[in-house]
């Protein structure tokens, strides 16, 4: 007997006579996309949600623990975000060589396999004494997660109903908020009342459950093909790709808006562990329930951007987030929880319609271009959070805000110029 991932009853399905790569409309055998409203349709966003939730619950779970880290292992605050920044490093570059496997043997299983990998390292951390080891691990770790996020934007932009897509997006990236929430709420509680080491097994353990609902529900891919495999291939494919007039404007929206977000909190967290407030690591994580207006965030600017366009709600969630970093310049604690409340759901407003923009304005090889853009969004989460430190050691949290709403003016030219040359492109 089939299981239910594996069969999907044809009104689950709609056919759309689709371009191909060079322009030309396809004849025969057109895409049969997923609609919304039906089974099919709600397996697939609950499955690639998991799959969010999962990748960004492991990628995030030792932020919280970064002031205990430099605390118990006896390194710098800009060392204990090594933590971080090396999974992320490492994850941006995976996204290329998991776009290359996936445009060959298929997302479904490389994105199982990711994800289950993943929660293992997660694991194994909080099994190890020594810190170098466990910077080993996490890199490790970063290269596994690296099957998931451009494989299943990849798979949405191939099997959703275009008409739907940013919807769908939107509703991916909120699981992405919920695991980035519970990875930080849960393990900065556990690590209180326990310690560090069980709330990261905790978390790997979460991990492997989300990897095995995400196998059982999401329907096998409908519209995929296997691709050539060489080099020469990808190569060209991201080139083009970055000769596109403005995809490469995105991909610096990418890298600007997860640097910014990354940078507050990695260093929100050594901030508000001194005085003037002096906050323990459960009043710490309960900060991060904030994730929640990004959840509705992401949720919401999928269907604004679907109905109004993406290029219309793409400033409005930068400046939000740039307005987020300004408001924790202040010293009352409500301020600066306002502020983060603003920088997260402006970000995930952001990232949200900027994944749906890549998906659309991509002709061709769309697993190729999610990688490139998650490639700079993760770069930019590795590079601007260990820079990030830096800024935090010379000139304290002033420093931390000067240096990120910088980052954020650039994505706002950034975004005006790929709106003009996407119109003149059209």
């Amino acid at each position: 007997m089939s299981s239910p991932a594996s069969v999907a009853r044809t009104e689950d399905f709609a056919t759309a006579t689709a371009p191909t790569e060079t322009g030309e409309m396809e004849s025969q055998s057109p895409p049969r996309f997923l609609v919304k409203g039906t089974p099919a349709f709600r397996r697939a966003s609950l499955a690639l949600s998991m799959s969010g939730f999962s990748t960004f619950a492991l990628l995030y779970c030792v932020q919280p623990l970064m002031p205990i880290f430099s605390e118990d292992f006896g390194v710098s605050p800009a060392a204990s975000s090594l933590s971080l920044s090396l999974s992320t490093g490492f994850l941006a570059v995976a996204i290329l060589c998991a776009a290359i496997v996936s445009e060959r043997f298929g997302r479904r299983n490389l994105m199982f396999c990711s994800m289950l990998g993943a929660s293992l390292c997660t694991i194994a951390c909080a099994l190890v004494s020594d810190w170098n080891m466990l910077l080993v691990i996490r890199a490790v770790e970063g290269i596994l997660l690296g099957g998931v996020p451009a494989v299943a934007m990849a798979y949405l932009s191939e099997e959703i109903d275009p008409k739907s897509l940013g919807g769908a997006m939107g509703l991916y990236i909120a699981g992405n908020a919920f695991g980035g929430m519970a990875g930080r709420v849960v393990t900065g509680i556990l690590a209180e009342y326990l310690s560090w080491r069980p709330a990261l097994a905790l978390m790997g353990c979460l991990g492997l459950a989300a990897a095995i609902g995400f196998f059982l529900l999401l329907p096998p891919s409908r519209n995929f093909a296997p691709r050539k495999s060489h080099i020469r291939y990808h190569a060209e494919a991201w080139v083009g790709h970055l000769k596109s007039p403005a995809l490469p404007y995105l991909f610096v929206i990418g890298f600007v808006l997860m640097g910014a977000f990354v940078t507050i909190y990695n260093y929100a967290g050594f901030r508000l562990v001194q005085a003037p407030y002096d906050l323990g690591q459960t009043e710490l994580g309960l900060i991060f329930t904030v994730y929640v207006f990004g959840i509705f965030g992401s949720w919401i600017a999928g269907i604004l951007g679907d109905r109004f366009g993406q290029f219309v709600v793409l400033p409005i969630g930068i400046s939000a987030e740039l307005a987020g970093v300004l408001l924790t310049l202040g010293s009352g604690l409500p301020q600066i929880i306002i502020g983060i409340v603003l920088l997260t759901s402006g970000f995930f407003i952001a990232h949200s319609v900027a994944s749906a923009l890549v998906g659309r304005l991509a002709r061709g090889t769309k697993g190729h271009a999610s990688a490139l853009y998650l490639l700079s969004y993760y770069l930019g989460s590795s590079v601007a959070g260990s820079i990030g430190g830096h800024f935090w050691s010379a000139a304290g949290w002033p420093g931390v805000v000067g240096f990120t709403a910088t980052l954020l003016v650039i994505g706002l030219a950034a975004g005006f110029q790929a709106r003009r040359l996407s119109k003149r492109a059209a």
